[in-house]
């Protein structure tokens, strides 16, 4: 086997580990948590679904695969909490020495490709950068309004907190911003958010 298979292979496998990275939101009805590779996975198909609702016209291939990658680097650095302040403080040092360890695995060429995808993902300023980060914040909403707000109930988040996260929603889709403003709304009234 060549020296570039070996090291595509050898980084196909390394990022399987994504799979054993828990996020905070739990599935749909009341599921187990979800992990980082379902996360990215649903966002993937989400993107392309609805990108009839982005502001600008997008290249949704490259959408897809910023919210198939952007997530590999926490199998080094752990899954940050939206809502941790704490933990957010130091999440890009984190995310930047994972960035480095796990793409090195790849050859040269792959490893700058999707470093630059990465990269593009958390500046946040193409259009199919801010797409892919309305997916990022869409999905996990999504799924805590299907459990009644319960993982905002446990972490006592405010409407406040989700609103500033949803403002990304809005530089790449302002009628999805829409919906998760009727969410937040509604997560107000039932008590699952304080106001």
């Amino acid at each position: 086997m060549d020296e570039r298979l070996r090291r595509q292979l050898d980084f196909a496998l390394e990022i399987d580990k994504e799979k054993n990275i828990l996020r905070q939101t739990h599935l749909s009805g009341q599921g187990r948590r979800e992990n980082d590779a379902e996360h990215a996975w649903h966002m993937a198909v989400m993107a392309y679904l609805l990108r009839e609702y982005a502001n600008e016209e997008v290249d949704i291939s490259r959408v897809m695969l910023m919210c198939l990658i952007h997530d590999i680097v926490e199998i080094y650095a752990g899954d940050t909490y939206a809502y941790d302040t704490e933990a957010l403080q130091n999440q890009k040092a984190r995310e930047d020495a994972a960035k480095e360890q796990i793409y090195s695995l790849l050859p040269q060429d792959q490893k700058e490709e999707l470093i630059a995808l990465f990269d593009e993902f958390e500046e946040c300023r193409t259009a199919e950068a801010k797409f892919a980060c309305a997916m990022d914040n869409l999905q996990p909403l999504l799924l805590n309004n299907s459990n009644d707000g319960g993982d905002w109930r446990a972490h006592q988040v405010s409407a406040e907190q989700v609103r500033r996260r949803q403002s990304r929603t809005r530089l790449g889709s302002e009628v999805l911003y829409q919906v998760t403003e009727n969410i937040i709304r509604e997560n107000i009234q039932k008590g699952s958010l304080t106001d």
